[in-house]
């Protein structure tokens, strides 16, 4: 909470986020979210919440925060819902912003692709919340992190963790996929296909990117043309 202008609105965004995460086609999937805070709305079905006491990225108030305090915090939260996960025995996992929105027929997709190296959204939508806009977004996977539908055993998830690990003992124990696909997003494509996982990309625009919420960490903006929604 204190790495937001306005919590209230945090929250809200994850509510509409899991509004849609939770519309699939397909009922063979479950959501985890990782957080300091418990919602303080009622969660979907589907939808488990897991508890951490990590110290926010920052000390100071407000949304924007450095790369590699973000790459920690982020990082450190994805892999406690990847131990999470191992509750629910899953073939893919999709790591997804609290602020995104993702097509309804993904989980359908990748169930009928069993056995696949993995997965890429590389074109999507940038929304602006503040314009109230969309727009395409080619090689979508180097500007958001709600891009990749990766198998489970691909993360290499340590069996002697559980989901109160400490951040080092995370950061240890998953070692550079931390840093460079979970915390991190903008080079995981060429990460993944230098240890010989050759994404393939989604046949379809698949996630959208909401941006000037006032809550982005990024700050990211969006500029030039757009259809109004």
């Amino acid at each position: 909470p204190l790495n937001s202008d306005d919590y209230g609105r945090v929250e809200g965004l994850l509510a509409e986020t899991l509004r849609s995460v939770t519309s699939q086609s397909s009922d063979d999937y479950v959501v985890i979210v990782v957080g300091n805070v418990r919602p303080g709305f009622p969660l979907p079905p589907k939808v488990h919440f897991v508890p951490v006491d990590f110290p926010p990225p920052l000390d100071s108030k407000g949304p924007q925060t450095g790369r590699e305090a973000v790459i920690w915090d982020k990082g450190t939260k994805l892999a406690i819902g990847l131990l999470k996960a191992r509750e629910f025995d899953p073939d893919w996992v999709m790591i997804f912003d609290a602020d995104d929105f993702v097509h309804r027929d993904l989980t359908a997709f990748v169930h009928a692709h069993p056995g696949g190296p993995g997965f890429v959204v590389s074109e999507g939508w940038m929304y602006s919340a503040s314009r109230d806009e969309i727009r395409e977004v080619d090689e979508f996977n180097r500007t958001c992190g709600t891009s990749f539908l990766i198998p489970y055993e691909a993360y290499e998830v340590p069996a002697d963790l559980g989901v109160d690990a400490t951040q080092q003992q995370l950061a240890d124990g998953f070692g550079e996929r931390l840093f460079r696909v979970m915390g991190a997003h903008r080079d995981a494509i060429d990460w993944y296909a230098e240890h010989g996982r050759d994404l393939v990309p989604v046949p379809f625009r698949a996630a959208i990117y909401r941006v000037e919420t006032g809550e982005n960490h990024s700050g990211k903006r969006m500029f030039g043309r757009a259809r109004p929604i």
